[in-house]
C-alpha cells in the first residue's frame, strides 16, 4: 500500500503494479483472466471477421497433405489414381495441377436466403456452381454471401 507522506517511489511502483494486473483497483467485470482474452466471439461473428484479400497467383504451391506432396513429386500421375483408392482431396491445387487449363465453370442457380432477426430480415445470396473439364470430372461448389459476386 502506498504511503501518503509524499513518497513518490512507492506510488509509482504501485500504479505500475496495478496496471500490470496486480492487486488493487477495479479490473472491470467478472473473472480473473486478462481482459478480452479467453472469451469466445459468441454468435454472429462467423463470416466477416476473417482477413480480406485475394490469393497471390505467382506464389509457388507448398503442399500441406501427404497426397499433395505425392502429386507434386510426380508419384501420382492422374486423378484416376486418386479416385481408385477413394482418397480425399483436401487441397484445390491438386485439381489445378491435373486439370488447371481445362476447367470450366457454370453458375447453376443463385437464390436469396433470409434470416429473420429482431431488427428485421437479413438477406444473403446462395450460389451453386458446377465446375469440370467436359471429360468426366465434375465438381459442385456451394457458397453463401452478402453479395452475389462474392458468393459465386
Amino acid at each position: 500500500m502506498p504511503s501518503t507522506s509524499g513518497d513518490n517511489m512507492n506510488t509509482s511502483t504501485y500504479t505500475v503494479y496495478q496496471a500490470e494486473g496486480g492487486q488493487g483497483g477495479f479490473h472491470g467485470g467478472f473473472g480473473s483472466g486478462p481482459r478480452g482474452q479467453d472469451r469466445g466471439w459468441g454468435r454472429g461473428h462467423g463470416q466477416g471477421c476473417r482477413a480480406r484479400g485475394g490469393k497471390a497467383e505467382d506464389k509457388e504451391w507448398i503442399p500441406v497433405t501427404k497426397l499433395g506432396r505425392l502429386v507434386k513429386d510426380m508419384k501420382i500421375k492422374s486423378l484416376e489414381e486418386i479416385y481408385l483408392f477413394s482418397l480425399p482431396i483436401k487441397e484445390s491445387e491438386i485439381i489445378d495441377f491435373f486439370l488447371g487449363a481445362f476447367l470450366k465453370d457454370k453458375v447453376l442457380k443463385i437464390m436469396p436466403v433470409q434470416k429473420q432477426t429482431r431488427a428485421g430480415q437479413w438477406t444473403r445470396f446462395k450460389a451453386f456452381v458446377a465446375i469440370g473439364d467436359y471429360n468426366g470430372h465434375v465438381g459442385l461448389g456451394v457458397k453463401c454471401s452478402k453479395e452475389v459476386a462474392t458468393a459465386i
